[in-house]
């Protein structure tokens, strides 16, 4: 436990550090029955990237998924994105995230509270699934 804990700590530290450098970074965590822990790039205000880890699971299972997204709509307190990417193990397949991400407090405009819709078509099982999910963002850097 102790050892996670540095762990996390020292991905929030470089990431903070990064951020100076490269631009808008952002941290997430998924709640669901497959919840997901992300790392998030901002190239613009409104298209992002996000790698997404299916949290979880034993070494030998972890499941990535790779999404790009697009903002449709940008107000102050929130936006609406819809995207298109990739997961792979468990499920491999496509998906096609939708989601709404919004500040509740105008004083802390970097953490964000996210309710997401992702059907997904999984190609292994030639199935479609509806995974949904609601999560929390934080965003480093500059204020949006």
């Amino acid at each position: 436990m102790k050892r996670s804990m540095l762990t996390i700590v020292f991905i929030i530290s470089l990431l903070s550090v990064c951020n100076t450098t490269f631009g808008q970074l952002s941290m997430s965590y998924q709640y669901s029955s497959l919840s997901k822990i992300g790392i998030g790039y901002n190239f613009s205000q409104r298209i992002w990237s996000e790698l997404r880890v299916f949290s979880d699971t034993y070494l030998e299972g972890v499941t990535p998924e790779l999404v790009v997204l697009y903002n449709i709509s940008v107000k102050e307190r929130h936006e609406i994105y819809i995207g298109v990417g990739g997961v792979i193990n468990s499920l491999s397949g496509i998906v096609f995230p939708i989601g709404l991400q919004f500040r509740p407090l105008e004083n802390f405009k970097r953490f964000s509270i996210q309710i997401e819709f992702e059907p997904t078509i999984d190609i292994g099982n030639e199935d479609l699934a509806f995974l949904s999910s609601a999560g929390i963002r934080y965003t480093f850097g500059r204020n949006k």
